[in-house]
């Protein structure tokens, strides 16, 4: 990936677009030293105003290289990063550090990407607003009186304050890229499950999640999915797909492309939002795409089959965190299920209590059947759904 860009003489580092950064850093036109220090400055401003961060990191630059070559990158809470403190926004992990990096992480880190913090999120992912983070809620930088969307609140609400050059890692269950993205008006992407690998994610639903990069364009997040996506031996899910560069694709036109718009998508939406999606859908027509108005049957059951499909994963991944191998801990006192109880009870917060115990409940003896196979024959229908249009 080649880019050149014009050498200004009064460069302002908040004018350059990730592209433009990563060419001038290449070129040797750009003093990191002097770049982290002044936007680190403006980080912790934003961070003070916002709340974006959970952690974030004292960077000391080295020789750049690769195809970010010293580019910043965040990284939400829940994806580990090598002797960074890592809680996926929970009390009950405060003071764990990964003795690893996840695999997109390194990835990042193999390409001359700078890991400059962890950013908040809800609870293990379990929120849409970013307001069950235990360590304080995040705020829009449109409007600090409103909500940045979840769970990768931190990311979004970074990248759009952030004048500087930046993209963000973020991670979806259910909508966690896609939902902070739209709040703040960036672009976020969801990568196909198994694209990415999930190796190094601390898991709120192993068959739902994805990791997807949060950029300022489209072309941020094309350069960061070529960089992530790909077969990765540590995790077994991914797909087995040769490493591509996304960024080719912004130079094609989009004649010819068909787009399915699925009519049960715009009931009960905001009729200005739907106005909007339609403006952009007739625009993509005047440039030579086709689309074909479709049905999705299955999509009223959608959201009661992930509520109990991602919290019946969650209940199971949660159990490790009690207080013995992770994060907070108390004095043991007590049988073990008396010192499990007492520190779960004392460091999950509201919401990951409801999830654990909905999720245990659904799939107890009696109520597996009724409940959690039900809901995965329901996601099998919602796939021949798509298949079929």
């Amino acid at each position: 990936m080649n880019y050149e860009y014009k050498v200004s003489c009064n460069m302002n580092y908040k004018n350059l677009s990730v592209l433009e950064f990563i060419s001038l850093s290449r070129t040797g036109n750009i003093d990191l030293q002097d770049f982290y220090s002044k936007f680190m400055d403006e980080v912790s401003r934003i961070h003070k105003k916002l709340n974006v961060f959970v952690t974030i990191v004292d960077v000391k630059p080295d020789k750049p290289k690769g195809d970010l070559f010293g580019l910043p990158v965040s990284v939400k809470d829940n994806i580990c990063v090598k002797d960074i403190q890592s809680t996926a926004g929970s009390r009950i992990l405060k003071g764990y550090v990964p003795p690893f990096d996840a695999t997109v992480v390194k990835r990042v880190k193999d390409e001359g990407g700078i890991i400059i913090g962890k950013t908040n999120q809800d609870e293990f992912g379990f929120g849409t607003f970013c307001t069950n983070s235990g360590y304080g809620i995040t705020r829009n930088p449109v409007d600090p009186e409103r909500t940045p969307g979840g769970s990768s609140g931190g990311a979004a609400a970074l990248v759009r304050a952030l004048e500087y050059p930046h993209i963000a890692l973020g991670q979806s269950t259910g909508g966690s890229i896609s939902c902070p993205s739209s709040f703040c008006g960036v672009v976020g992407l969801t990568p196909t499950y198994g694209l990415v690998s999930r190796y190094g994610l601390i898991d709120y639903a192993n068959s739902l999640d994805k990791i997807g990069p949060i950029g300022k364009k489209v072309e941020d997040v094309a350069l960061m999915l070529s960089i992530i996506a790909g077969h990765d031996p540590m995790d077994s899910t991914t797909i087995e797909l040769e490493k591509k560069d996304y960024t080719k694709n912004l130079s094609k036109d989009v004649k010819g492309i068909k787009i399915g718009v699925p009519k049960e998508y715009f009931q009960g939406v905001n009729e200005k939002i739907s106005e909007n999606v339609w403006k952009c859908i007739k625009e993509l027509e005047s440039l030579g795409a086709l689309y074909e108005e479709i049905s999705l049957p299955t999509t009223e059951y959608v959201l009661p089959a992930y509520y109990i499909i991602a919290t019946a994963e969650a209940s199971t991944n949660l159990a490790k965190f009690c207080g013995m191998r992770y994060g907070a801990e108390e004095k043991v006192e007590g049988d073990f299920n008396e010192y499990f109880s007492k520190v779960r009870t004392k460091y999950f917060g509201d919401e990951a209590k409801r999830r654990i115990l909905l999720g245990t409940y659904a799939r107890m003896a009696g109520y597996r059947d009724q409940f959690y196979l039900k809901a995965m024959q329901v996601r099998t229908l919602v796939i021949e759904d798509f298949k079929k249009a």
